[in-house]
């Protein structure tokens, strides 16, 4: 709850900050007759929009997990994020347009003492939101206060596009109000773009922080019987709810009971030091070295395939005439031919077997 109570107070001052922008910019911009000045307050009112979407995204997705959403509702805050930048990218075409149409139809703006004042007090009062935001932000974890703070960042600098409009016009005469319109609507839907794409990326799939990764391999290959531990992989569900799964390799001799209670400490470990429901998968690793000459030609056979990143899960089933193991492969390998290969050199030098071969791909950073 005060992660909540956090988002919605930096939403609140957005609001605030942003609608006296608007009130400002259109007041001013209407008596210069500034259409650089008019679509700043009108981007204004979007960021007050924006900070309202936040709002009501962060209070939706702290609902309750129910019957027909029972992993919660934390992604909502994704969805947030991707309404602020359609917000953005709507902000940025209406933009280019009134530009378009003011080149066509050029007025003669005027910038007066006072008009360069209220543009220098928006500049300072969009970079102090921008920081604002960030700051709750990464404090916060939000997604969507990130994309406000983007966005007030890119409003201060295009504020900044305003004053090179006033020096033209009052100093040269000038009138440069349409192009810098038009510079102001292409750098805005480049921000809508940009928010977007970082918006969509957690929606569509991005790779695990290495990391985390890293820290949680290590912590479960410090159990006892834990020969490695491979295949890490999260379901992000919101940022409260964390699911993923992670296979170890252990002795053939364990029985049962002995991996059972082992797969329930690591579990248990990792949700109270990690925060994630994780579930734990098995490798069976021979307690002989009995097939140690079969395991070097693997080796032999994977080193002349620079897409393999790794083999591990390797064991020899002597009564079956089976041999299983897993291949990590780059992502942009082509996975089947590199199999057949290893497979060829494989049953060349072992006919009497068969091989189970498993391919994995590396899903971290």
């Amino acid at each position: 709850m005060d992660r909540e109570r956090q988002i919605i107070k930096a939403s609140v001052i957005g609001i605030v900050g942003n609608t006296l922008l608007v009130a400002f910019k259109l007041a001013v911009g209407f008596v210069s007759g500034s259409i650089a000045i008019i679509l700043d307050g009108v981007n204004n009112a979007t960021d007050s929009l924006s900070s309202i979407v936040t709002i009501v995204g962060t209070k939706l997705a702290g609902r309750h997990p129910d019957k027909d959403h029972p992993f919660g509702y934390g992604r909502i805050e994704y969805l947030t994020s991707v309404v602020i930048a359609l917000i953005i990218l709507v902000a940025g075409v209406v933009s280019l347009r009134e530009s378009v149409l003011k080149i066509i139809h050029p007025g003669a703006p005027s910038y007066s003492a006072l008009t360069i004042t209220v543009i220098l007090v928006a500049i300072l009062a969009k970079v102090g939101l921008g920081v604002m935001f960030s700051r709750f932000g990464h404090r916060t974890e939000s997604g969507a206060l990130l994309a406000s703070g983007i966005d007030s960042n890119y409003d201060a600098l295009l504020s900044g596009g305003t004053l090179v409009v006033a020096l033209f016009q009052n100093v040269w005469g000038i009138n440069i109000d349409g192009a810098v319109g038009i510079i102001i609507s292409l750098v805005v839907c480049k921000a809508g773009i940009d928010v977007l794409r970082d918006a969509l990326a957690p929606l569509i799939g991005t790779p695990e922080d290495r990391q985390t990764v890293n820290a949680i391999r290590a912590y479960v290959g410090s159990f006892p019987n834990v020969c490695g531990v491979n295949d890490i992989v999260f379901d992000n569900f919101g940022r409260n709810l964390t699911i993923g799964s992670a296979r170890i390799t252990v002795p053939d001799s364990m029985g049962a009971q002995d991996i059972s209670q082992l797969t329930r400490q690591i579990s248990k470990g990792i949700q109270q030091q990690f925060g994630m429901v994780f579930t734990i998968g098995i490798y069976a690793e021979n307690t002989t070295g009995a097939f140690a000459a079969m395991r070097a030609k693997l080796a032999e056979a994977t080193a002349a395939e620079p897409a393999v990143l790794d083999v591990h899960a390797f064991y020899v089933n002597p009564q079956a005439k089976t041999c299983c193991f897993d291949l990590v492969l780059e992502i942009q390998a082509d996975r089947e031919a590199v199999a057949q290969r290893v497979l060829a050199l494989l049953q060349a030098a072992y006919p009497d077997y068969a091989f189970d071969i498993q391919l994995d791909c590396d899903y971290s950073e």
